[in-house]
């Protein structure tokens, strides 16, 4: 996994699967490395291919660090596989998060 810093936006790429052997770290890890007041989280999942309930969990958890009452933090989860979208869709989480490919 790799973690990338610009001012109060934070990447997170490099990640192979999210499920409950690295679930916890994933989310403790990005968690130590978020910043203060963050704007903007990207989490590129464009490598990722299998998230199962612990990811899933692992994934709202840092969304609920991030906002934390602040409703300016963007959660964006960049180019998901189709069957880890269909897994957001499913579970209504495309709601949730914001999506995109690039």
């Amino acid at each position: 996994m790799k973690i990338e810093h610009d001012g109060n936006n934070l990447r997170v790429s490099d990640i192979a699967e999210l499920n409950a052997i690295n679930a916890s770290s994933f989310r403790d890890e990005v968690r130590a490395a978020m910043p203060t007041m963050p704007s903007t989280i990207e989490i590129d999942l464009s490598q990722t291919r299998f998230v199962d309930s612990s990811g899933l969990g692992a994934l709202f958890a840092l969304y609920k660090a991030a906002s934390n009452g602040n409703d300016s933090v963007t959660l964006r989860l960049l180019n998901p596989r189709p069957p880890i979208q269909q897994l957001f869709e499913l579970t209504q989480l495309h709601r949730l998060f914001e999506i995109a490919r690039r």
